[in-house]
């Protein structure tokens, strides 16, 4: 079949336009690819990707028995980046560095950060200050992968004044994230190292939210709007029992007086702890976000130890405060009646063996009874009541009283107080043949020898004394109350016991300047006791623990001062303390002194 010249003409000039059409359509669509497209492909073809970026959860606030604030949340910054690996992390620091302060352990801090967790944004200022902030804001396209998250801060309006029993927060460690009870947590976070903070983490920390950003291959952000965001969840709010206006003044009276030492203030029928300090004390503002090492160094070194918690792990011999247990004791046992009179009268000393055991009165009391022995914290009458009960007794009822125990307040630093829970104690430190039963006897039923407590177990067994033999577990926060019997006496050897104390702040007594006003009766008992450190020497530390009013106790203070010499020093902040308390005043203004 043959084609006229003409028609293969056309049809070669139809090819050719047919040719022309395809290529100018290729073309064009080569042309919106590679130019006009040219932005949103070359992103494409980078790989974008979402990035989670976690938001932090408010804290559950902590309140008083009142309803004010111990801790809470205010507005915070961190600062964060986006980083590829390592190299790349300390790239971005180095320039950052030319932008904002930076130190050196910052930086490295935000490498094993960023080991932990290379997927999460790596946090370069956890506590980043707003000046800094609007600094990194101004620069935002020096740096395309830094994230600047506003975050709520933990803050304690009080600081110094409630570090003792409310801790603070700071990052989890990588040795904490190993730990089964945070399983579900990430580095980076914000978790209690210490006091209610750490006791009631689950409680505390609340649900961690996240949104997303949009990032190419080099972790630049492109794109932060419009994207996923799931709201964090904040934590439930803690009730205490603690007044905190009565707290704030603990801390005052301790700071004022530059006294070393710690107070415990409890209500004796439930245990309600109303306030807990130890000084000299620490600012927990300056945890959060990280401590600077010279600040932490500094702490760690301080010659009054504030890190070390006076009230809850100071372990000093509890002196005469523990005479009441001999008492308690002798009643119970029916080795004494309140109108005991010993053979030997206190002539200012007391002849054992081949030693003279001393009364603290140089001059001797004469003849007591119990409850002039007690008011006048006589050593020679429960000298002669220990032997007579015998040490097998003496560390048995020391036992079910729970001088052997912790308290059982519910924070964690608390220290199990230093009691032998039987005879193998001595045998096991001193060898069969290595000591007396008469001599620890002697010793133990004045407080002093293998007998050292913690002023939150002694406001403990006060609160027994204060009520019917039962003792109430301190609880700062509000839960059920819960009390042991720890002893049982009459309701008659009871009010006998209480007498005694009273006279101990009456005229004559050894607290008599820490008597209260407004005829409220401090019934107490203070005490005295030495030893031996190679930090301070021969030192003697003044303790005081009492309830008022006497007939109708509704508060226990306990205190130690350090180093504070005789017991009417301590008798007067407890009398400051419950004197707060109770809207009165201690008959005698407190003096201050170092």
């Amino acid at each position: 079949m043959s084609f006229h010249p003409n028609d293969v003409a056309r049809r070669g000039r139809a090819a050719a336009m047919f040719s022309i059409a395809i290529m100018v359509v290729l073309l064009s669509a080569f042309f919106r690819t590679q130019v006009m497209g040219n932005k949103q492909w070359v992103l494409q073809s980078e790989e974008n990707r979402l990035r989670q970026v976690p938001i932090a959860a408010p804290r559950g606030i902590i309140y008083d028995r009142h309803g004010k604030i111990i801790a809470e949340n205010v507005v915070g910054y961190s600062v964060s980046v986006l980083a590829q690996s390592e190299d790349s992390l300390r790239a971005t620091m180095r320039r950052l560095a030319g932008t904002v302060s930076l130190t050196q352990g910052q930086m490295e801090l935000a490498v094993r950060r960023f080991k932990r967790a290379p997927t999460r944004p790596t946090v370069i200022l956890a506590d980043a200050p707003f000046d800094v902030v609007s600094v990194l804001e101004e620069h935002r396209l020096d740096f395309p992968n830094l994230i600047i998250l506003s975050a709520p801060k933990r803050f304690y309006p009080e600081g110094e004044a409630v570090a003792s029993l409310v801790g603070y927060v700071n990052e989890i460690s990588e040795t904490e994230l190993t730990l089964p009870q945070f399983a579900s947590y990430k580095a980076g976070q914000q978790i209690g190292k210490a006091g209610l903070e750490k006791q009631y983490e689950p409680i505390l920390h609340g649900q961690e939210g996240s949104r997303f950003v949009e990032v190419d291959a080099r972790n630049r952000i492109v794109r932060e709007e419009g994207l996923q965001e799931r709201k964090p969840k904040t934590a439930d709010p803690l009730h205490t029992n603690i007044d905190l206006d009565l707290q704030v003044y603990v801390a005052k009276l301790f700071r004022d007086s530059n006294f070393v030492g710690g107070a415990v203030a409890m209500e004796p029928h439930t245990g309600a702890v109303l306030a807990l300090h130890s000084a000299p004390s620490y600012d927990p503002n300056r945890f959060i976000g990280g401590i600077p090492f010279a600040m932490w160094d500094s702490l760690q070194k301080h010659k009054d130890k504030p890190l070390y918690n006076k009230a809850l792990q100071g372990i000093y011999p509890p002196g005469s405060t523990w005479k009441l247990a001999t008492a308690v004791m002798g009643l119970q046992e029916n080795a004494v009646t309140p109108t005991t009179r010993f053979p030997m009268s206190c002539t200012g000393y007391f002849p054992y063996g081949a030693r003279a055991w001393r009364c603290w009165a140089r001059g001797g009391h004469g003849s007591l009874d119990l409850t002039g022995a007690i008011a006048q914290s006589c050593d020679v009458y429960f000298y002669q009541l220990g032997l007579k009960l015998g040490i097998s007794r003496l560390v048995a009822g020391g036992v079910q009283m729970g001088f052997a125990s912790k308290s059982g307040v519910d924070v964690p630093e608390e220290f199990r107080s230093l009691f032998p829970k039987d005879l193998d104690y001595f045998n096991s430190k001193w060898g069969p043949r290595g000591w007396t039963p008469g001599a620890v006897a002697l010793n133990m039923s004045i407080g002093q020898g293998d007998n050292a407590q913690t002023v939150v177990n002694m406001a403990k067994f006060y609160t027994a004394l204060a009520t019917d033999g039962h003792a109430a577990k301190p609880e700062i926060v509000k839960r059920s109350p819960e009390r042991t019997k720890i002893f049982d006496l009459s309701a008659e050897h009871i009010d006998v016991l209480r007498n005694a104390m009273s006279n101990v702040t009456a005229a004559g007594g050894t607290a008599a300047s820490a008597a209260l006003s407004g005829g409220v009766v401090f019934a107490g008992k203070t005490g005295t006791s030495q030893i031996a450190s190679l930090e301070k020497g021969l030192c003697e530390h003044a303790w005081f623990v009492g309830f008022a009013p006497a007939e109708d106790p509704k508060i226990v203070v306990s205190v130690v001062i350090e180093c504070g010499a005789h017991g009417y020093l301590a008798a007067r902040l407890a009398s400051a303390i419950a004197g707060k308390y109770l809207g009165v005043m201690p008959r005698l203004l407190m003096q201050t002194g170092g």
